[in-house]
């Protein structure tokens, strides 16, 4: 069966438009009057991990590798797939083997032509454990053919079920049957890298004076803490219709000094103070902006052998998870639209049905009382009060939350709890090497479908920093790789979860944030949030 994705005539109307949007001053399709100046600069709380494809493991940074690099697909802003280097792809009836055709026009930023090749190397080094990609476990989940061997060092990168036929066909083979495969190469571990730049460079490649990309931007700037510059590339195979000339991405940890740089106009796009959301979009309604988004929060419990014995009892998990009022964190802290969670995965999940898991039937008394019930009956009590540390990654919204769950779990159930917060590439170390008892959490979707957060919780996952692991979970989430419709195996994860515990789900996402309105093109409609600044453009005010 062959797949076009339903926008690609759209691109073919947009380029006999296009000439060069900017040089036009008129969208070409709107026919809205460009600003001047296209410089788009917005906020990030921490400094990112990378702009290494294979390397990335946070939000920020998978969003300056979307400018840099493109993969084999893209999304609209529906969250619709679209050619990205591949202008479509065709699938056997098994759908265990995909062949995409690469557009013969998609060139590198020097000028050399990107081909099957590049794929291939990048998702053989995304495999390979040389590379110690904190990523590498996404490979597994896209069921590449033989990649268990590949990741464990039994078998060479080269025996990865990915091969270019030719310099414009590439050919996957997976292991089983995987019918939104396509939608998983939108992500940022899946996009090429220039195998001469990382031979010659080494870990200095993505560094802006060495650095080469195939992406609608390149990385010209880069003060780590600080600011990072993208800009144009001309080598783009569609240049013509980029609007945006440069972003720029300020790193500043403070939000309440974000917003004020905002009102200053130092920023184009910036942050919503915890709890200021309604006034906010009182005083500034065209600016301030709330919307369901894939991503969770949560807390996670250390579950290895450096974790705490209580958290063994599965009696202790649940009472904490029970004592807290998600209602007071959602609707007096934040006050942006953020939904209570009470499964792992999000409502906005595509084809994914929220189920009603019994503690999320309970009404908060009722919660309560369980949670108190349930940590005497794990044997804590006045006289031996339960004690822990919960650590977070340094956010003024984050060091809310925490306290009022150190609030609640010392009213409900005497408690005692120690923060302590960490700098965001310190605190993944931290909770990747079980140097915790329990943290935060969060989690944005990889691809829409349930999956990309529930194989979090599996055995294997990368991101496991808990250590949970569940014979069934592990099974239910194997076979649903294999269903046409899993969501009653998905519907069991979430019982399971609910039972066991492993983490606490606080929240689901809303997209909050101030955005200036001489700014369009933002895809308010795609939940996961890939915002591709190509698409974006400034009007003149």
């Amino acid at each position: 069966m062959n797949y076009l994705p339903k926008s690609l005539a759209t691109g073919f109307v947009l380029a006999l438009f296009a000439s060069s949007a900017v040089f036009a001053a008129t969208h070409p399709v709107t026919g809205e009057t460009l600003a001047e100046d296209q410089t788009f600069t917005y906020s990030l709380l921490d400094e990112f991990t990378s702009v290494d494809p294979q390397i990335v493991e946070d939000v920020s940074g998978a969003d300056i590798v979307r400018d840099l690099f493109e993969g084999l697909m893209n999304q609209d802003a529906d969250g619709n797939l679209v050619p990205g280097v591949a202008t479509g792809y065709s699938t056997n009836d098994a759908k265990d083997v995909y062949t995409f055709t690469l557009r013969d026009n998609a060139m590198w930023s020097d000028g050399n032509p990107v081909t099957a090749h590049d794929f291939v190397y990048a998702w053989r080094r995304l495999a390979d454990p040389a590379t110690a990609s904190p990523y590498s476990w996404f490979a597994e989940i896209m069921a590449l053919e033989n990649v268990g061997d590949v990741m464990s060092g039994d078998a060479a990168p080269e025996t990865l079920g990915v091969t270019a036929l030719d310099n414009h066909t590439l050919e996957v083979r997976l292991t089983s049957s995987l019918p939104y495969f396509a939608a998983m190469t939108t992500h940022s571990s899946t996009f090429p890298s220039p195998e001469w730049i990382v031979r010659t460079s080494g870990n200095d490649w993505t560094k802006p004076e060495n650095i080469v990309s195939n992406g609608a931007y390149v990385l010209t700037e880069h003060i780590p803490n600080e600011r990072s510059v993208r800009e144009r590339n001309p080598m783009y195979w569609n240049n013509d219709d980029t609007i945006l000339e440069k972003v720029v991405a300020l790193v500043i940890n403070d939000e309440n000094v974000d917003f004020t740089r905002y009102l200053a106009n130092e920023l184009d796009k910036g942050t919503v103070p915890s709890g200021q959301y309604i006034r906010l979009k009182q005083d500034y309604p065209d600016e301030a902006t709330s919307f369901p988004r894939l991503c969770n929060y949560y807390m996670t419990f250390n579950l290895s052998d450096s974790g705490p014995e209580a958290f063994k009892d599965v009696r202790v998990r649940q009472a904490l998870a029970h004592a807290i009022d998600r209602s007071v964190i959602t609707e007096k802290i934040l006050q942006a639209g953020q939904i209570n969670a009470f499964t792992f995965t999000p409502g906005a999940t595509a084809g994914f049905e929220v189920p009603p898991v019994a503690f999320g039937q309970m009404s908060q008394d009722e919660r309560e009382a369980k949670a108190k019930e349930l940590l005497a009956e794990a044997g804590y009590g006045a006289d031996n009060p339960l004690s822990f540390e919960y650590i977070y990654n340094t956010s003024e919204g984050h060091k809310k939350i925490a306290i009022a769950a150190q609030q609640m779990w010392k009213e409900v159930l005497g408690a005692q709890v120690t923060l302590a917060n960490q700098e965001w590439k310190t605190f993944l170390k931290t909770r990747g090497a079980q140097g915790f008892e329990l943290a935060r959490g969060a989690w944005c979707g990889d691809y829409n479908e349930a999956s990309t957060f529930l194989d979090l919780l599996t055995s294997p996952s990368g991101y496991n920093d808990g250590k949970f692991s569940n014979a069934e979970v592990d099974a239910l989430m194997l076979d649903a790789r294999t269903m046409d419709d899993a969501s009653s195996n998905y519907t069991r994860v979430e019982e399971i979860l609910a039972n066991e515990m492993p983490v606490i789900p606080i929240y689901h996402y809303a997209g909050v944030f101030m955005l200036k309105t001489d700014v369009k093109g933002w895809p308010y409609n795609n939940v996961e949030q890939n915002v591709y600044s190509r698409n974006l453009y400034k009007v003149a005010k």
